[in-house]
């Protein structure tokens, strides 16, 4: 199921975030779709991220949906949040596997697993968090000065 980008209502206290969803039922998740949907939203923020900021946040996004595709049967979701400010974007990816990631020890000669040590150099938090029926896997990307 889509839920297409869109501003949430505010408060007087709170401004208002940008926020996308997505969740995919069965069979692997376009990878290219969720890098698209990290475009899009951050397009939309106030003020708008440097193009590095942007591109950190779709590598992001696409180690966590691929690494949910590749180790978790079944449906997953793709959530992400424009914090007030447009200080980072949180992405959370849930997924039907109840084993959390696990970074491999560095090795510069092998292809591949090298995803969550890029993840953890662009992000401010990983969590991880154990769900009745899987898991939910939490970055918060910073999203640093506006582009200019």
């Amino acid at each position: 199921m889509d839920i297409p980008l869109r501003t949430h209502g505010t408060t007087q206290d709170r401004p208002a975030s940008l926020r996308y969803s997505r969740t995919w039922e069965t069979g692997a998740p376009g990878i290219a779709d969720a890098r698209d949907a990290v475009a899009s939203l951050l397009a939309g923020a106030h003020p708008v991220p440097a193009l590095r900021a942007v591109q950190d946040a779709q590598l992001v996004v696409s180690e966590l949906v691929t690494n949910a595709a590749k180790h978790a049967p079944g449906p997953c979701a793709l959530l992400l949040e424009l914090l007030p400010g447009a200080r980072a974007l949180r992405i959370t990816v849930t997924d039907t596997s109840a084993e959390p990631p696990r970074r491999r020890p560095p090795d510069p000669g092998r292809v591949g697993g090298h995803g969550l040590h890029l993840v953890a150099l662009l992000t401010n938090a990983l969590e991880v968090s154990r769900l009745p029926h899987g898991k939910r896997v939490t970055a918060t990307v910073p999203l640093g000065a506006p582009a200019g």
